[in-house]
């Protein structure tokens, strides 16, 4: 009984860590990553569209994010969903394919993305206690409706406290190779 909460807890730790990552790929950190456009939805024949699903995305050189719209007449409403999206990028359009060119990051945008990994890693790490906490109160249920003893309920969440232990210092480990990606010149 304890085994399938502790089973569920970790398969719940392991998903809050893949959205972590996920949420880190999407950021802009200096060089061209086609991933910081997995956000971008499009206006599409009046139906918002995720712009990986209309375009191919590359990045065909380091600075460059390159992309080419399978339906050419959408692409300016692409060039638009970028000029209105928060990353702060401008539009080259040459009438088949739009490119980006990602600048370099200053001194203070390296600072700033850096607070904004600490944030999520925060959140990250709150999610993390927030499964401990539930994983917690069923034991103290199962303690309380005398399913497990003293002993059990010990050992249950000291495992689940070892596991938590575990994926907190996971998420620290991914921020530091974030953080050191970032301030990177």
């Amino acid at each position: 009984m304890t085994n399938e909460v502790i089973k569920n807890c970790e398969e719940r730790m392991v998903k809050t860590i893949n959205v972590y990552r996920q949420e880190l790929k999407t950021m802009k950190a200096g060089r061209a990553n086609p991933m910081i456009l997995d956000k971008i939805e499009v206006e599409y024949y009046g139906t918002m569209t995720s712009l990986n699903q209309m375009a191919n995305v590359s990045a065909p050189e380091p600075r460059i994010i390159l992309i080419q719209p399978y339906d050419k007449t959408s692409i300016k409403g692409i060039e638009k969903a970028i000029l209105t999206s928060d990353l702060g990028l401008n539009p080259s359009n040459d009438g088949t394919a739009i490119r980006l060119i990602i600048p370099e990051l200053t001194e203070e945008t390296r600072r700033d993305l850096v607070k904004k990994v600490k944030k999520y890693e925060e959140t990250a790490k709150v999610a993390i206690r927030s499964i401990r906490r539930d994983a917690n109160e069923k034991f103290k249920a199962f303690k309380k409706d005398n399913d497990i003893t003293e002993d059990e309920f010990k050992k249950a969440e000291d495992k689940v406290q070892k596991v938590t232990d575990s994926y907190i210092k996971e998420i620290e480990g991914i921020t530091a190779a974030k953080e050191k990606d970032i301030m990177s010149v």
